[in-house]
C-alpha cells in the first residue's frame, strides 16, 4: 500500500488509511485473536472505502460472491454497505476473477409465469462433475418454484436416481406447501423421459413440458440457475484454495444463500419469504471454509484437554 501512495497511522487497536491526497479512505481494527489487521482490496485502486473497509468485502464473500442484481437492491434499499463487487469498474475479489466468467446471456424474452406456488416446477441436472464429491456423488439437481423461485438441490451418484428424488422432492413441497405440483418442466434427457416417470406423473395429474432437443434455452429458468450456482461454488472454491471434492458443499452453500437473495423474477421479496412468508435474516451467514473454534463439553473431554477444537465451515443446516 505504501509503495502505491497510500499512509497508513497505527493508534491503539485501529489503523487508519489515507490516500496520495491526505484524505482519510477508511479504518480497520485489529483482530485481537491474531494481532493483525485484515484488508482484501486490490492496491493502487481507490474504491471507494468512507465506510469500513473490511465490511464490504466481508459481506461480499458472505454472500458467496453473487454480484448482480440481489446485492443492487440490498444496496439501494441501504440493507448492505457499499459493496466492491457493485462498483462501476466493476472491481472483482479474486474469488470471482477465477470462478466466473461468461457467454452471451440467454433470451430475455417475456415468458410465461406461474400465479401461485408449485404451479409449474423447473428441474434440471448439473454434472457429471470430474472429481466426485465426499460422499462420492458427481451430480446435482435443482428444482425451481416458478412462482416463488425457491430452489430445492439434492445430489447424485447417478442420474438413475433422478425418479426417486423427484418423489421425495413431491412429498416435501407439497406437505410443506398444502398445495400439489400442477407443471413439471425439463429437458429431455432419459432420466426425466423413463417409462416410470411418465407413468408416475400421469397418475398423479402433473403435466410435462419437455423442451426441444438441444434448446437448453426453452428451460432458461434451470439452466441460468445452474449456472450462478456454479460460479458462485467455484468462486467460493477457488478464493479459499479448497480441492474440488468440497464441491457439493459449495453447491449446497450457494443455493442457501440464493434463497435469501432477492431476485427480478419477485418483487420486493426473496425466495425464502414468498415460498414461506416469513422474512430471512442474513446475521447468520459466514465466509465459507471460515476458521472456527468449536467448544467441547465437558462430558466429552477430561480435566486436562483442550476446551475447544479447530473446525472449518463448510455450510448451513436446513
Amino acid at each position: 500500500m505504501m509503495e502505491n501512495g497510500y499512509s497508513l497511522h497505527f493508534e491503539k487497536d485501529t489503523c487508519k488509511i489515507y490516500d496520495s491526497r491526505k484524505i482519510e479512505i477508511g479504518q480497520v481494527k485489529m483482530e485481537k485473536r491474531n494481532r493483525s489487521f485484515p484488508i482484501s482490496f486490490k492496491p493502487g485502486t481507490n474504491i471507494a472505502m468512507k465506510a469500513e473497509v473490511d465490511d464490504s468485502w466481508l459481506w461480499h464473500r458472505r454472500f458467496g460472491h453473487f454480484n448482480t442484481y440481489a446485492l443492487k437492491l440490498l444496496y439501494k434499499k441501504n440493507m448492505m454497505r457499499d459493496l466492491p463487487c457493485l462498483k462501476e469498474n466493476n472491481e472483482s475479489c479474486e474469488g470471482c476473477l477465477l470462478g466466473k466468467q461468461h457467454r452471451l446471456p440467454f433470451s430475455t424474452d417475456k415468458a410465461w409465469r406461474a400465479k401461485d406456488l408449485l404451479e409449474l416446477i423447473h428441474t434440471d441436472v448439473c454434472g457429471p462433475m470430474r472429481t466426485p464429491s465426499h460422499h462420492n456423488n458427481r451430480y446435482f439437481i435443482l428444482f425451481i418454484d416458478d412462482f416463488s423461485r425457491m430452489t430445492w438441490v439434492y445430489f447424485l451418484k447417478a442420474k438413475s436416481e433422478v425418479f426417486g428424488i423427484f418423489k421425495k422432492f413431491k412429498a416435501l413441497v407439497e406437505k410443506q406447501s398444502g398445495k400439489q405440483i400442477k407443471v413439471l418442466r425439463s429437458d429431455r434427457g432419459k432420466e426425466y423421459t423413463s417409462r416410470e416417470f411418465d407413468k408416475f406423473c400421469e397418475d398423479e395429474g402433473i403435466e410435462r413440458q419437455l423442451t426441444v432437443a438441444y434448446t437448453p434455452q426453452q428451460n432458461g429458468v434451470s439452466e441460468r440457475k445452474n449456472r450462478t450456482v456454479m460460479e458462485m461454488a467455484r468462486s467460493m472454491l477457488k478464493e479459499k484454495g479448497m480441492p474440488n471434492t468440497f464441491w457439493a458443499e459449495a453447491v449446497y452453500t450457494a443455493v442457501y444463500i440464493l434463497n435469501r437473495c432477492p431476485t427480478k423474477a419477485v418483487k420486493d421479496k426473496t425466495p425464502v419469504e414468498a415460498w414461506s412468508g416469513r422474512k430471512p435474516s442474513a446475521k447468520h451467514l459466514r465466509v465459507f471454509r471460515s476458521i472456527y473454534y468449536i467448544h467441547v463439553p465437558d462430558q466429552w473431554r477430561h480435566k486436562l484437554e483442550d476446551k475447544t477444537i479447530r473446525g472449518i465451515f463448510l455450510g448451513y443446516s436446513t
